[in-house]
């Protein structure tokens, strides 16, 4: 009897030491660094983004500037943006919201969808469909459909 007791209780043991382990694991959840893709800034790292979970939903937000003349002024002021967030600070700001894992693995990578992104050098809110695969998160902002967008890559920003 003792060994059957024992046995459930490594069990359940194991169970729930690897279910943490999954959790702790998620890929999106991380720093990560952004690339400019246009403009005098293309093919420089931009800022770093915190991707966090909250509620089974993924939110990131921008914890440092790091071109200039942003990284110069860390309080560098969102004036394009509308509404709430008219006039905020950038650093700090959470630009993706809402976004759900939906579980499909392509060539792309693990895909998180149905959110929103903003982006501060415009002030404009786009529709959002992620994918990460390995270090190397793809973000594509689009209106409409995703035909009607572009996409970008962040870099995981190693510890």
């Amino acid at each position: 009897m003792k060994k059957i007791i024992m046995s459930v209780m490594i069990c359940m043991f194991v169970v729930v030491f690897f279910s943490a382990a999954v959790k702790a694991q998620e890929p999106i959840v991380g720093t990560w660094i952004t690339i400019g893709d246009q403009g005098a800034d293309k093919g420089k790292q931009t800022s770093y983004i915190e991707i966090f979970e909250k509620d089974g939903l993924y939110f990131g937000k921008i914890t440092k500037l790091l071109t200039a003349p942003e990284k110069d002024n860390p309080n560098q002021l969102c004036v394009k943006c509308s509404g709430d967030l008219k006039n905020k600070p950038i650093v700090g700001m959470v630009i993706l919201k809402n976004m759900k894992k939906t579980g499909k693995v392509d060539a792309k990578g693990l895909e998180y969808s149905a959110g929103r992104i903003m982006d501060p050098d415009n002030g404009e809110t786009y529709k959002c469909t992620i994918w990460v695969k390995d270090d190397i998160l793809t973000s594509r902002g689009y209106i409409g459909i995703s035909l009607l967008g572009r996409s970008v890559e962040w870099l995981r920003l190693k510890k």
